[in-house]
């Protein structure tokens, strides 16, 4: 009973993160995506561009552009607007500006898998068949598969004037130029050394640097499995050594119109790419 009564007090003081039950102003802007597939990497690199001289680390990052299952409530209500906020939610009609990140399911769920390790969801050695298993099923998380996310964006939000869709892939590949593109959309306007910059700033390197020295110093960082980092030396395409190729195949058996709808057909010449992605 009093355990019943302290929740509905937090609740209604807001003390809590509200996840899909949070308050949404018409000038707000969300960088969405499914789980794994860059969304940490994509916030510190606006992050660098808003910041305004205030120092961008795991920490500040989720004041700048926090996470709706990451600040509580009344924090997230007190913040400066126009807001830009970090969502994994599948498609909510009320988000008008969406930038929206997809990734290869493939790898995505690789580095699922890694962070679970990390996070000692899954024990070591975990077989990969049964994880892919509940990936496909969507019993990772409260989101969905990653084909019920993405198809309910791009469903519904597809060629939208307030929807921008960036394979993280592409911003791999092209990071200036894919920043460029976010920053135009959200209407900001840095220059060529600013995006330059917070390229740098958010590096593979640089972020593993600052991960290493914030879990040292501050403990920001979970120290759960220190050996498996957030940031990953994975690969863009590394699923072709990590996944067994039945699995691989299984997945694209699964979802392959999909894929195929965002290029993420076999393309074995792709370069591989230092793996960014965070949460």
């Amino acid at each position: 009973m009093l355990r019943a009564i302290g929740k509905a007090v937090v609740h209604a003081l807001g003390l809590r993160p509200p996840g899909r039950n949070v308050e949404v102003f018409d000038d707000d802007a969300f960088i969405v995506s499914y789980p794994k597939s860059g969304n940490t990497w994509v916030r510190f690199l606006i992050a660098h561009l808003v910041a305004g001289g205030r120092k961008v680390d795991f920490s500040s990052v989720q004041e700048i552009v926090p996470g709706i299952d990451w600040l509580s409530a009344k924090k997230l209500g007190a913040l400066a607007r126009p807001r830009l906020l970090k969502s994994h939610e599948y498609f909510d009609p009320r988000y008008e500006r969406v930038v929206y990140l997809v990734r290869d399911p493939r790898d995505v769920v690789v580095s699922y898998y890694h962070h679970d390790l990390r996070r000692r969801a899954i024990p070591e050695g975990c077989p990969m068949e049964p994880y892919v298993g509940r990936f496909l099923a969507g019993r990772l998380d409260p989101y969905g598969s990653w084909r019920e996310h993405v198809g309910s964006w791009l469903g519904a939000r597809d060629g939208d004037p307030g929807f921008l869709l960036v394979r993280y892939e592409d911003l791999s590949a092209a990071p200036q130029q894919g920043l460029r593109q976010i920053a135009d959309f959200l209407g900001l306007r840095p220059s060529a050394a600013d995006l330059e910059l917070a390229c740098q700033r958010s590096s593979f390197e640089a972020m593993r640097k600052l991960e290493r020295f914030q879990a040292e110093t501050a403990g920001t960082l979970s120290q759960v499995r220190v050996q498996q980092p957030f940031v990953r030396s994975g690969t863009v395409g590394g699923w072709r050594r990590e996944l067994p190729p039945a699995l691989a195949a299984r997945i694209a058996a699964r979802w392959g119109s999909t894929m195929a709808a965002l290029g993420y057909g076999e393309t074995a010449a792709m370069p591989e790419l230092a793996d960014r992605t965070g949460s």
